[in-house]
């Protein structure tokens, strides 16, 4: 069971009556549906904007973004630049997640990144990520999703899947910029990430919303919402079940 609370700030032209049921009185905008957990609202989504908005592939291909779960539960984690050390590390243990976890729960894992394309492929490789992983260069449904776009301190001791400290993670994150074959930066050094859980349809599920670099939701917790079994990580190591 989620225990996600909608919450709504309807104008007077957007009352909504129930919000579950089959309600022939809905008013005329239901495009802004707050998603909060307790007193923090995570994602305003405005279905109508998603979907004129697409991602790209390595290929540089565009992907309507809302096609991507279209057909399906969709868990789709969005990532700061692919130098920082916290992505990094985040996304190494994204890809432990085994994919038959995924397959037999009948739900898709996706990460967005905000890169250029022509940084796919070596950020797959880089972090052993299997899964399917496209990027938002110009950053539209990060900011349509409400993804923050702030430089913030972080904690980095506290996240259950940063493994460096916080000066040596640093010093591997400007070593990897320095020894990066076009020397271009591969994302916005303020963008923040989330994790949500979309479809299939315009259904989301759950959501947060990074606050900082170190803010982002355990995977484990993206797996339970998601009814995927949980993994054993190196700094959350859950007993799995067998």
């Amino acid at each position: 069971m989620i225990n996600t609370h909608y919450s709504y700030s309807p104008s007077d032209s957007q009352m909504i009556s129930d919000p579950f049921g089959d309600n022939s009185a809905m008013h005329k905008d239901v495009n802004h549906l707050s998603i909060s957990r307790g007193e923090r609202i995570d994602a305003e989504i405005d279905w109508t904007k998603l979907k004129t908005l697409h991602v790209y592939d390595e290929m540089e291909n565009k992907i309507m973004f809302t096609d991507i779960f279209k057909h399906q539960k969709t868990i789709i984690i969005f990532t700061r630049h692919f130098l920082d050390f916290v992505s990094k590390e985040y996304v190494e243990d994204i890809a432990i997640i085994p994919l038959e976890y995924t397959q037999n729960a009948g739900v898709r894992l996706v990460v967005i990144g905000p890169a250029h394309p022509k940084h796919i492929k070596a950020f797959k490789k880089l972090t052993g990520l299997s899964y399917s992983l496209f990027v938002d260069p110009e950053r539209e449904v990060y900011k349509t999703l409400g993804c923050q776009d702030k430089i913030a301190t972080a904690a980095v001791e506290n996240s259950k899947h940063i493994k460096s400290g916080f000066v040596t993670g640093m010093l591997s994150s400007v070593w990897r910029a320095m020894t990066s074959g076009d020397k271009e930066f591969q994302g916005d050094i303020q963008q923040q990430g989330g994790a949500f859980i979309f479809g299939p349809g315009d259904v989301c599920h759950f959501s947060h919303i990074d606050q900082n670099a170190a803010d982002h939701c355990p995977l484990n917790d993206i797996l339970t919402r998601a009814n995927v079994m949980n993994v054993s990580f190196p700094k959350d190591p859950r007993i799995e079940i067998v």
